[in-house]
């Protein structure tokens, strides 16, 4: 392919090259493809035997922007992907619908995981020039997309560690489809669950976001949020939790039974205390059926999970009643029962105030259904 500026006969005029940013771009590419572009897009559909309207199926499923040259943009992967998915759908294992989902549910997760790493190797990079500049450099402080020197040291060390990491991205997928494997199992039990998938789902909220959110750099506000993220993810799964998702300021989890979910929600609203960077956090949780979809879940346990943690104090976690009758059976949590309220979409739900239990003896829950007597000190009432 000729480039811009370079006649069609064998002598280049002299012409400026592409900006430092296109020649970076082009440098990277086949490295980090890990092969060479020199397939055409009819190369890619004649090889894995199919029509061109499927390979654009194909790519436009992957997230990509359909595209209508003939330049070489393509590697030899991308042609032996094609004809995987083409083989899936010939074979009868999958119909095209199916097989075009599966291979969106790639991409999206594919997507956020090259920004997420990205965005990692990217921090690092420039957490270390930062240190090596003066420290009253502000400019550079407050400064919320790379730079060039940045963006170039993260091409290369990510062109270096793609080799690496691509097993551990298969092994973590085939741990992650096993262990939901053996959870859809589990649900389709009736003896284990009955006719429906019951879980224990919980939010945990950072208090005061919003305050934070005007005082804070672009840079330490990112920096709380990967905090308050990765601290969650490890104490969600050091109870055996799912963590479904983190918006910001906020987490959503699911747990099969109800003393894993109280567990990490003291935990969190402990870590969270403790530490010097995060403000607290407020949970609220509740059990009941849900529905799955697309890696998130839904339902009235989770919307009412999400109202409870709207109404609960900071450093408090609230349960619904459901929960609460399957925790007063057990040790180690104390239970407060709270006054009736009305939750916006919801309806009417009495929550109980969950603590560690600090004596042998346990609160019951088994007239939560009453109102709260007025003395009796609670968390906020507004819903």
């Amino acid at each position: 392919m000729t480039e811009p500026g370079t006649p069609a006969g064998d002598e280049p005029v002299a012409a400026p090259g592409p900006p430092p940013a296109a020649r970076t771009n082009e440098d990277y590419t086949e490295q980090l493809l890990g092969r060479p572009l020199d397939l055409r897009r009819r190369d890619v559909s004649r090889g894995a035997e199919v029509s061109l309207l499927s390979a654009r199926k194909f790519w436009h499923a992957l997230g990509f922007p359909v595209v209508d040259t003939d330049d070489e943009l393509f590697t030899e992967a991308d042609q032996r992907a094609l004809a995987a998915v083409a083989g899936i759908v010939r074979d009868g294992l999958l119909d095209e619908q199916t097989a075009l989902a599966m291979t969106r549910a790639f991409a999206r997760s594919a997507d956020r995981l090259a920004g997420w790493q990205s965005q990692l190797i990217a921090e690092a990079v420039e957490t270390h020039m930062t240190a090596a500049q003066d420290a009253g450099d502000d400019e550079h402080e407050s400064r919320s997309v790379p730079g060039i020197e940045t963006a170039t040291e993260t091409a290369k060390r990510l062109a270096v560690l793609t080799d690496r990491l691509e097993p551990l991205l298969v092994y973590a997928w085939r741990r992650h489809l096993s262990a939901t494997v053996a959870r859809m199992l589990a649900d389709a039990d009736p003896e284990s669950y009955g006719m429906t998938k019951m879980r224990s789902v919980g939010f945990a909220d950072l208090v005061n976001f919003t305050a934070l959110v005007r005082r804070l750099s672009e840079r330490d506000l990112a920096r709380l949020v990967s905090r308050f993220e990765a601290l969650s993810a490890d104490v969600i799964t050091a109870h055996g939790g799912r963590l479904i998702k983190t918006v910001g300021d906020e987490v959503l989890f699911t747990t099969v039974g109800a003393a894993p979910a109280a567990a990490i929600a003291l935990d969190l609203v402990e870590t969270m205390t403790n530490d010097d960077v995060l403000p607290d956090v407020r949970c609220g949780m509740a059990r009941g059926p849900i529905i799955s979809r697309l890696g998130d879940v839904f339902g009235t346990t989770v919307n009412r999970a999400s109202r409870l943690t709207a109404v609960a104090q900071a450093g408090s976690v609230l349960v619904d009643a459901t929960m609460a009758r399957e925790l007063a059976s057990l040790s180690g949590f104390e239970l407060t029962g709270q006054r009736r309220r009305i939750l916006r979409g919801v309806g009417p739900v009495t929550p109980s105030l969950l603590r560690r239990a600090t004596s042998a003896a346990r609160r019951s829950v088994s007239g939560a259904d009453a109102p709260e007597p007025a003395d009796r000190p609670g968390p906020r009432t507004d819903a």
